[in-house]
């Protein structure tokens, strides 16, 4: 709509500091920078008012209907979606079948998680002890490659020619 590049904004400048004077141009700036923060403010309260103005007449509401029109799948899931949310804040009487059943299904999970955890950490120990006998062996093998070899015969090959 409306831009202003970097030159556009430098001739400004050199065209106020030439007409205004450079005594009187930081005033100026600041005159000008005031203005612009109270038409950013006034067009700031204007669309508040009129997102206001909306939200009375129920314009969200259409717009709910609207997209829920034009999207009933995503419209589903939303449901779905709010239906689990609410079953999850759902607070269970513990006398009634349905607490107790979920108190047991709790200390499962609890259960479980334990075992995992307790498995994680046996089987990150058996890692560790395999990666320390790899590292043994390399270093074995290295020492081994690393020991003097014997001194090869002084005898010269008969070429493979020759019989």
């Amino acid at each position: 709509m409306f831009g202003m590049g970097w030159t556009e904004i430098l001739v400004i400048g050199v065209v106020a500091l030439i007409v205004v004077g450079p005594k009187d141009l930081p005033v100026l700036f600041r005159n000008v920078g005031r203005f612009a923060g109270k038409a950013r403010g006034m067009a700031r309260e204007f669309s508040r008012a009129m997102e206001d103005a909306a939200d009375e007449a129920g314009v969200k509401d259409i717009q709910k209907s609207i997209r829920t029109a034009t999207n009933p799948v995503g419209s589903a899931l939303d449901g779905v979606k709010d239906a689990a949310r609410s079953m999850t804040d759902l607070k269970l009487d513990p006398e009634s079948e349905t607490g107790k059943l979920a108190e047991e299904r709790a200390e499962a999970a609890r259960k479980i998680k334990a075992g995992t955890a307790r498995k994680a950490a046996e089987r990150k120990a058996r890692e560790a002890e395999d990666a320390l006998k790899a590292a043994e062996l390399a270093e074995a093998e290295l020492a081994t490659s690393e020991a003097p070899k014997p001194a090869p015969d002084d005898t010269p090959a008969k070429p493979a020619g020759d019989a």
